[in-house]
């Protein structure tokens, strides 16, 4: 199972802190051995201001050595340097936190700050100081109070940049104390901004610059929401809505194409409950099609037995072979940090869409040789796929024969408005695209045309 961790490959897109939960799994897998994921944890506290778990760390790879004079002078350098960023933030929170001051405060931004000026003597360096204690909170393992700090910064900076900076990292803190729903706000928050820095139209330097950033913070974005979204109680479905945004398919696409694996497990684990009729959109009722595709395409660059079960299972239609990548699949969902909880949900689901496939090609079907396919005894099978008829919409058309111990599958045939549905439901979207790229040429033409008449224009001044 070791070939198919990726914990190696997700940490370069993540906070150091955000790799600490990453690694403390390995410690409680047999993958790699103990003392290299020590070694690892180590490497990635020693950036830090967490000197006691270097500490302990450092004690755990050598107990016959000394611990080094460094460790006594960095937690030194560590306690001055909270002191001084404490009192300088405190005299901001004196007064933001004035009930009188909180009344006064308003929606803008520029107007707070003039009268925090006027009335209290507040710069807007002074302010930085929350947005510093914050950031050295967060660096010494401080993450709720790290939250607090940089919500009352964002709340008054009107520097961009260093906002931004702040949301990032009240997202990592919200992370690290489980504050999914939180979380969530901040991560469709960052999603906006991302997306709302559209680069300029014209193929410059500076526009390609802004094209790169922009796959950067998306690309980091991906990594990010996995926490997120495997965490929230809705996190799956809005995998799929985020992942599957044309924007940021393509990212995956060209930047990150082991994230398939997330987006594929999300798929089989909505699936079931899309059946079902539960309240979903179309495009995550209609996600796994769009996967399958995207598997098919980026399988040089990116393949495991989770993409590889959808691919035997809906491009060769091979149930055999299907089977056997659903068994390393479920042991790759078990060892995967952020899929682990989900063991048995994805094996429920990926049954289901085993006996779903089936079931389409056949019109009868022996109960006991669809449960070997499903890995189930034969009285494990007749209920499992009784419980599965009863609970899904296959149940209209399918009927149960416990003598004969087959099922019936009856299908009436799609109406002809169907069809047309189906055919022509992604023709608002290509549209969509097709406009938008025509509109790309044309600013890239305007802009050529001004380039090349600009010089025209000067040699008649002359």
């Amino acid at each position: 199972m070791a070939e198919y961790d990726l914990t190696k490959t997700i940490i370069p897109y993540l906070d150091r802190h955000l790799a600490f939960p990453l690694l403390a799994h390995l410690t409680e897998t047999v993958l790699f051995p103990e003392d290299q994921v020590h070694a690892a944890q180590y490497e990635l506290a020693k950036g830090t201001n967490m000197v006691d778990y270097c500490v302990a760390l450092f004690e755990q790879l050598y107990p016959d050595q000394e611990i080094p004079d460094e460790f006594a002078r960095k937690r030194e350098n560590a306690v001055s340097t909270n002191e001084r960023l404490e009192q300088e933030a405190q005299a901001v929170l004196d007064v933001i936190e004035n009930p009188d001051v909180a009344q006064a405060l308003r929606q803008d931004k520029m107007q707070n700050l003039q009268y925090l000026k006027d009335h209290y003597n507040l710069t807007l360096e002074q302010i930085n100081a929350l947005y510093h204690f914050g950031q050295f909170q967060y660096s010494y393992g401080n993450y709720s109070g790290a939250t607090d700090y940089l919500y009352h910064f964002r709340v008054l900076s009107t520097d961009n940049d260093l906002n931004l900076s702040a949301l990032w990292g009240k997202l990592a803190s919200d992370i690290l104390t489980g504050k999914w729903d939180t979380a969530l706000e901040q991560l469709n928050e960052l999603r906006e901004i991302i997306d709302s820095r559209s680069p300029p139209p014209s193929l410059t330097a500076s526009a390609e610059g802004a094209m790169l950033s922009q796959l950067q913070a998306r690309t980091w974005l991906l990594h990010w929401s996995l926490f997120v979204y495997f965490n929230h109680s809705q996190g799956r479905t809005q995998l799929l809505e985020t992942f599957l945004a044309p924007s940021y398919l393509n990212t995956i696409q060209n930047a990150c194409p082991w994230i398939l694996r997330y987006l594929a497990t999300a798929a089989v684990l909505s699936r079931k409950a899309s059946a079902a009729g539960g309240s979903t959109s179309s495009r995550v009722r209609h996600s796994l099609k769009e996967i399958v595709k995207v598997v098919q395409t980026e399988e040089y660059q990116y393949s495991d037995p989770i993409t590889k079960f959808l691919k035997e299972l809906y491009l060769e239609f091979d149930f055999e072979a299907a089977q056997r990548e659903l068994t390393t699949a479920v042991h790759v969902v078990e060892n995967d940090f952020f899929l682990q909880e989900f063991k048995d949900d994805f094996l429920d689901n990926a049954r289901y869409l085993i006996s779903e496939a089936y079931c389409r090609i056949h019109h009868k079907i022996d109960i006991a040789d669809l449960s070997e396919r499903l890995n189930l005894s034969r009285d494990e099978g007749e209920k499992w796929i009784v419980n599965l008829i009863r609970e899904t919409r296959m149940g209209a058309d399918a009927k149960i024969d416990l003598e004969k111990n087959i099922i019936e599958i009856n299908r009436p045939p799609a109406p002809v408005y169907q069809n047309v549905i189906e055919k022509t439901r992604g023709l608002a979207f290509r549209t969509q695209a097709i406009g938008a790229a025509i509109e790309k040429t044309v600013l890239e033409k305007s802009a050529q045309g001004a380039a090349e008449a600009q010089p025209a224009v000067v040699e008649g001044a002359r």
